[in-house]
């Protein structure tokens, strides 16, 4: 009989907990402490591959950003940009001034008040890495500050949706940061850790690789308006968070279940033992869902040739390689369009490549044409991101079917995260082949998203390029209407598609899990928001 890694818990569980569970050392469990909430997980949700949520686009950098920093606007639940550093602001007649003046009781976490030329410098760093930060500065005349509270944007043409810009959940986000810091360039990883945010970020009790703690910002004045979304009020209602670096799913869900932690991802194939234990919940945060995306390095053979490329178009089995890695078929699904398959401006133009269960042997004829000669293609396999490994596995077996020479690297998250930006060959720490994922609301918006984004060097890792492409890109700011995004949007797949800027493996809408006790949970794709968090009673 084979024996299921749900069977194994239920196993140990039943027995009075034969699992071997790593001790997270703490004065009392987390279902004990009212006032601290432990949050368990690794790979890219916990294990803080840099302090610097503009240099890095992981999501434990962006999580970790959220937490200590604040934005100039941010969502509300309809995805509505809202005022949250900002107090007021105006726009000239002609649409090509704006105006902005901070709310009262900003301050630094130490003790320093924030000023608007810490928001004029931050938002001139966001802009050498964001796509929208990259737009806001090519019309841009002049971006300074009035006084102490007020700074100005001016611009040399309108641009409508600057406000929307400035409230992106894309990484990097543009968070606000002091002047001192964000004076460094984008390329240079800031190291200090003070922000303006509803949390500090506790350096004494940091843990590398173990955990990370975050105490509530007592001199924090939140926003008087309801929580909606990531707009309104931060109102902070715990003492700590802690996050446990707990790469093994299955540790962190026998944790979730001994109380140890109070919230934690989980694979599909324990969904339903968290659905039997009455004191533990699945909760879906991000509705819309992730989008899996391979990435593939452009400068390096054989994916510097087009032909390649379109290889890969042809020989992703995408059902095959969601249920490898994110298993439960409720809850995964295919993926034809660059832009999210349920967003306003997803299409299914030139997505006859598409065919159920691939096409190997038009694969192989592509990669002949393309005269791969047997190099070495490397993936760069996270091995505590259980769901992209096992799909990097797969990967790995279905090009090897078809003659690849291929060589899986197991790494971290936070190594995938550093090696991903080697632009040199695998021989010299290079890479070919990665996956990553991003929300389908982001991938709606090619003006803030950095994945539909083909300017070669300075597009995302991978580094795609096209300049057709861009040029259909670049005027999605000045489209008025939905319809004519839409159209738009079309022809820009249409070219994505020929010259391949990346793949999609499909998509998944995975709950996370966290005991009943937890309460308050902000249901909003790509950040983890830790204010408004609850612990009650059982």
């Amino acid at each position: 009989m084979k024996i299921s890694r749900r069977n194994l818990i239920k196993a140990g569980i039943a027995a009075g907990a034969a699992l071997s569970i790593p001790s997270v050392v703490r004065a009392q469990t987390a279902s004990n402490d009212a006032r601290t909430v432990h949050m368990g997980g690794g790979g890219g949700s916990f294990a803080l591959s840099s302090f610097d949520p503009i240099y890095s686009t992981s999501d434990d950098v962006t999580n970790y950003g959220a937490a200590i920093y604040e934005t100039l606007f941010a969502l509300d639940s309809k995805f509505m940009p809202q005022p949250q550093m900002v107090g007021k602001w105006a726009v000239s007649d002609d649409k090509k001034t704006y105006t902005f003046e901070l709310r009262e009781g900003l301050g630094w976490h130490d003790g320093t008040p924030v000023t608007a030329a810490d928001c004029v410098a931050s938002i001139r760093r966001w802009a050498e890495v964001n796509p929208a930060g990259k737009l806001i500065m090519e019309r841009a005349s002049d971006i300074s500050k009035k006084d102490d509270k007020t700074f100005t944007i001016a611009l040399n043409e309108p641009l409508g949706t600057l406000i929307d810009f400035l409230a992106n959940i894309s990484p990097p986000v543009p968070f606000i940061m002091r002047e001192k810091d964000a004076s460094r360039p984008a390329s240079e990883q800031v190291t200090t850790k003070i922000g303006s945010g509803p949390f500090k970020f506790n350096e004494a009790l940091a843990r590398p690789g173990a955990s990370y703690t975050y105490d509530r910002n007592e001199k924090y004045v939140a926003r008087k308006e309801p929580s909606d979304g990531f707009a309104g009020g931060k109102i902070v209602k715990v003492d700590r968070v802690i996050w446990d670096v707990i790469a093994d799913q299955q540790t962190a869900v026998a944790a979730l279940q001994a109380g140890e932690i109070d919230y934690c991802g989980v694979p599909p194939d324990l969904y339903p033992l968290i659905e039997s234990d009455p004191n533990l919940q699945l909760e879906v945060l991000d509705k819309g869902g992730q989008d899996v995306i391979l990435r593939m390095n452009f400068l390096q053979p054989p994916f510097d040739n087009v032909k390649a490329r379109q290889a890969m178009l042809h020989l992703i089995d995408q059902e095959a390689l969601m249920r490898a890695g994110w298993g439960d078929s409720k809850h995964i699904g295919i993926v034809t369009s660059i832009f999210g398959q349920d967003t306003p401006i997803s299409n299914d133009e030139n997505i006859g490549w598409f065919k159920k269960g691939g096409d190997p042997e038009r694969a192989k004829q592509l990669f002949q044409e393309a005269g791969y000669a047997g190099e070495k293609v490397v993936i760069l396999q996270p091995t505590d991101w259980a769901e992209a490994s096992n799909a990097s596995q797969l990967l790995a077996a279905t090009l090897r079917k078809i003659g690849l020479n291929v060589e899986l690297a197991p790494m971290s998250w936070a190594e995938l995260s550093t090696r991903r930006a080697n632009k040199g060959p695998v021989e010299n720490g290079g890479w070919n082949l990665f996956i990553t994922s991003d929300n389908e609301h982001s991938l709606g918006n090619p003006l803030t998203d950095s994945i539909p984004v083909a300017s070669g060097d300075k597009a995302w890792y991978g580094w795609p390029k096209n300049d057709e492409y861009e040029a259909l890109r670049m005027k999605f700011a000045d489209v008025a209407t939905l319809d004519e995004r839409k159209a738009l949007a079309r022809k820009m797949q249409g070219i994505w598609w020929d010259f391949v800027g990346d793949l999609r493996l499909g998509k998944h809408v995975s709950p996370i899990a966290h005991r009943k006790t937890l309460t308050g949970l902000i249901h909003m794709p790509q950040i983890l928001a830790m204010w408004n968090l609850q612990k009650v009673s059982a």
